[in-house]
């Protein structure tokens, strides 16, 4: 999502082209191996440098991308209705316009980037199947589902006998854990696997940020100031020095901690990283070497429960739900 200049969402807080690329190809030397990437990212531009950058690798990689949102419209034109969506008519021509710009054959996982509830499930899975079929893509996964869509995504995959998500792109960390009241626990009923976004809470789980002090100048967080807003709470703060005291036991950054909780987890297959410079991917890939111990994550677990409210609360008394 850091890749290419972007006038858009991520306006101001993306890498230049140089530093991307050896970003990008430091995470290869590292192991690195899966790149998700998505076709709205900086509006087409990321999935272009993908594609560049892959040359030559691309059998050492597997590429993920996404599709739903409207690409290629300035701030005056207005999408039509099958230029957004999750109809068969989006679908297929984002994933060739994709292809395109990611000079491949084949994405290896293509992702619907969030449910869209005008469209009959059965239309979008069939769409997806197709594609499949066709050996255009590899596997089909979503991202951004509630858990009764998703359900209902795979009991309509098993009556029609198309291709089932194989994978759930989904936002979690520390600072949000609402993935865990129904989405996770399909995850691990079903078997999907669990990629993880935003782990850092945008960078604010880093502990560069302080209480009571102003965003550092250049970070993320400061250009998105209702984000800050929302996690700037006092609870956040606690949450942050109880990740400063454990990071401190285990020889680590609070940023290595906080990924190092996600890879605990059972459910878990992969962390994002959304690295912008060198010095945040070597840091972030030094969680791997971070082992937590179950008291280390009870404590952190215990430290950023929200209020899971009813059923859950109530169900939890006496077992897992």
């Amino acid at each position: 999502m850091t890749f290419g200049e972007s006038a858009t969402f991520m306006k101001g807080v993306t890498s230049s082209d140089d530093e991307a690329r050896r970003v990008f190809d430091r995470a290869l030397e590292h192991g690195v191996n899966l790149i998700d990437t998505a076709n709205v990212y900086s509006e087409g531009r990321s999935e272009e440098l993908v594609g560049q950058w892959s040359a030559g690798k691309r059998h050492k990689v597997l590429i993920a991308t996404k599709c739903r949102f409207p690409v290629g419209f300035g701030l005056m034109e207005k999408p039509g209705p099958h230029d957004m969506g999750l109809s068969r008519k989006h679908i297929v021509a984002a994933c060739e316009q994709s292809l395109s710009r990611l000079k491949t054959d084949f994405i290896d996982l293509y992702q619907v980037h969030m449910q869209d509830t005008t469209v009959r499930i059965d239309e979008t899975l069939r769409a997806l199947d197709d594609l499949v079929t066709a050996g255009k893509v590899r596997y089909v996964g979503c991202s951004n589902y509630t858990g009764y869509r998703l359900m209902e995504s795979l009991w309509s995959a098993e009556k029609n006998r198309t291709h089932r998500y194989e994978s759930v792109q989904l936002q979690w960390s520390l600072l949000e854990r609402g993935a865990e009241r129904e989405v996770v626990p399909v995850c691990r009923e079903y078997k999907l696997g669990v990629l993880v976004w935003s782990p850092l809470a945008s960078g604010f789980l880093t502990g560069k940020y302080r209480r009571g002090q102003a965003p550092p100048a250049g970070a993320r967080l400061a250009e998105w100031k209702d984000t800050m807003a929302r996690l700037g709470q006092e609870r956040s703060y606690d949450l942050l020095d109880r990740l400063a005291v454990v990071a401190q036991r285990r020889e680590a950054s609070s940023a290595q901690v906080a990924l190092a909780w996600l890879l605990a987890k059972p459910t878990v297959s992969s962390v994002i990283l959304g690295a912008r410079t060198i010095a945040q991917l070597d840091d972030n890939l030094r969680a791997i070497d971070v082992k937590l111990t179950p008291e280390d994550v009870k404590e952190l677990d215990e430290a950023s429960a929200p209020d899971w409210a009813y059923p859950y609360a109530f169900i939890g008394r006496q077992q897992v739900w």
